[in-house]
């Protein structure tokens, strides 16, 4: 049996472009197929251009204000060191980085707010990405429970955001001069 719905009809069908009687017709055809595909990838490039943007937005009766993951990243990992237990932030490569910028002179420990976070905006909701280093003698579920309620804490509450997740990566475990002898 044989569906003959519209909507079966449209995934079905395929235009075929006129030929022109003085040509084989696979000039026209090609020079629409790259019309099509040109059309196709402006369309996708805009979707992505606007997927990288990356920005909430909170509509207001008498406009829009709009919020750059930058800003929600600083203010996530202001919360995130916070936390006691939280020695630092990011991986071992942003860490090293970081050093390096700070000896060399061109930082400091306070201009990294947000190295090792990470957010996805999407409208009014975020999802936050954490990697950080925790204190040798914590209790990891402990000190990523509390980061995880202080991040969602201080996003929601300064940004009017709603925050759909917190995703935290332990990468490492500092431990300090007086720890030696666990190393």
């Amino acid at each position: 049996m044989t569906d003959t719905t519209p909507a079966a009809d449209e995934a079905v069908q395929v235009h075929v472009p006129a030929q022109r009687p003085e040509s084989n017709g696979a000039g026209d055809a090609i020079g629409e197929v790259v019309e099509r595909a040109t059309a196709a990838s402006g369309r996708v490039a805009s979707a992505v251009v606007e997927r990288l943007r990356n920005e909430g937005s909170l509509l207001a009766e008498r406009g829009a204000t709009t919020i750059a993951d930058e800003v929600v990243e600083k203010i996530a990992g202001i919360a995130a060191r916070g936390v006691p237990g939280v020695h630092d932030l990011g991986g071992d490569v942003a860490r090293v980085f970081a050093g390096l910028r700070e000896r060399v002179g061109l930082g400091d420990a306070e201009d990294d707010t947000d190295r090792g976070v990470k957010v996805r905006l999407q409208g009014e909701q975020v999802t936050v990405e954490i990697t950080l280093v925790i204190e040798y003698g914590q209790v990891v579920r402990t000190v990523t429970d509390a980061v995880r309620a202080e991040v969602i804490s201080a996003v929601e509450r300064m940004l009017s955001l709603q925050v759909t997740e917190v995703n935290i990566r332990v990468d490492d475990v500092h431990v300090g001069p007086e720890d030696d002898r666990t190393r």
